[in-house]
């Protein structure tokens, strides 16, 4: 059997269509080697390969979906009981104070595959709240974007 391909290599791939050379997918169909750490029907959680620190672990669903947005209602409340599951496991194993529980869609998603990241936290790791500045935003404009996001989360 031939050697499995590095994962360092598949992330600079364009992104992928489903099951076409996603390195998600490939993981979750147990075709590329990776630190699997929970698996069910419907989901695979495994280490990071960069992680933010030790124990850092990445839940995927097993069918390709590129963002939240595109995960099908019924997948939505399964998968995130896998994600409150994964996060008691690793903080138990990890002796962690907390967590850090997050997604992107798109931007930053350096694999177009949704993945919840997982990562134990304790008091002065050094991640100080989220990674990026925060804006102070003036009255109209918080007015304006609160329209705008009540208008558009009508169902």
């Amino acid at each position: 059997m031939g050697a499995k391909p590095r994962i360092s290599s598949q992330l600079k791939k364009k992104p992928p269509t489903p099951g076409d050379g996603c390195l998600f997918c490939d993981i979750a169909a147990h075709k590329i080697e990776a630190k699997i750490v929970f698996e069910d029907a419907i989901s695979l959680a495994f280490l990071d390969y960069r992680p933010l620190f030790a124990g850092h672990c990445l839940l995927i669903p097993k069918t390709h979906y590129a963002t939240l947005a595109d995960l099908p209602e019924d997948l939505v409340g399964p998968l995130f009981l896998n994600a409150q599951h994964l996060t008691k496991a690793v903080e138990a194993a990890m002796e962690a104070e907390g967590s850090f529980v997050a997604m992107n869609n798109v931007v930053s998603q350096s694999v177009p595959h949704f993945h919840i990241h997982i990562v134990p936290r304790k008091k002065g790791d050094g991640l100080r709240g989220f990674f990026w500045p925060r804006q102070k935003l003036g009255d109209l404009e918080m007015i304006a974007v609160h329209e705008s996001l009540t208008k558009k989360s009508k169902k």
